[in-house]
């Protein structure tokens, strides 16, 4: 019966260290990953800035202000930034992404995109937003 638990334990012990997680999951326990840099500013116009790296790769970076201070109806708040990780099966992932008075926008390789415009839809919409032709008097 000891013979058959020590083999077991031993089968079990075997198969755990030939498991070898990827990059992103090679940290069994978050508290196990080190933070490899870290920045953060904050300066007294509100603008400010910061970033980390951690040991299994995750990056981060953003930074923003205010811009046109004292303008009311100008005033808008800049964000940008970006992060990285690797996704479980190993794809590499980057945003990019600004946040202004337009609204929030990112990209990234993994992002979906929307089809092209059709080329009579598009000739449709050059057309409306041309300029119109007043007619002319007739004679002149």
């Amino acid at each position: 019966m000891k013979l058959i638990i020590c083999v077991a334990a031993l089968t079990v012990a075997c198969v755990s260290a030939q498991r070898r997680p990827g990059p992103a999951a090679s940290y069994s326990n978050l508290n196990d990953v080190p933070i490899v840099s870290y920045q953060n500013e904050h300066n007294y116009d509100g603008s400010y800035k910061y970033s980390y790296e951690t040991g299994n790769g995750i990056q981060a970076s953003e930074e923003g202000y205010l811009k046109n201070p004292g303008q009311k109806d100008l005033e808008a708040q800049y964000s940008a930034g970006s992060y990285s990780y690797t996704a479980p099966d190993g794809t590499p992932i980057t945003v990019r992404w600004v946040a202004d008075e337009s609204g929030f926008r990112a990209e990234g390789a993994h992002l979906p995109t929307p089809p092209p415009i059709p080329e009579a839809i598009a000739r449709a919409l050059q057309q409306q937003a041309a300029p119109a032709q007043q007619p002319r008097p007739f004679g002149k």
